[in-house]
């Protein structure tokens, strides 16, 4: 690992790298709360069904 060569693939990186505009970002965002909204429902369910199986206790 030569580290002249790991920073010059790094520098190489950020100028490919662009900053998303607005409908890719609000995509981007719309898509991680949909799996954050997910996940929750599928815990909620999870904790209903196991709180009915044992009547609440």
């Amino acid at each position: 690992m030569n580290p002249k060569q790991t920073l010059k693939n790094m520098a190489n990186t950020l100028k490919m790298a662009k900053k998303p505009d607005k409908d890719e970002y609000q995509q981007h965002l719309r898509l991680v709360l949909l799996g954050i909204a997910g996940v929750g429902a599928i815990g909620f369910t999870i904790q209903f069904v196991f709180s009915v199986i044992t009547f609440g206790r």
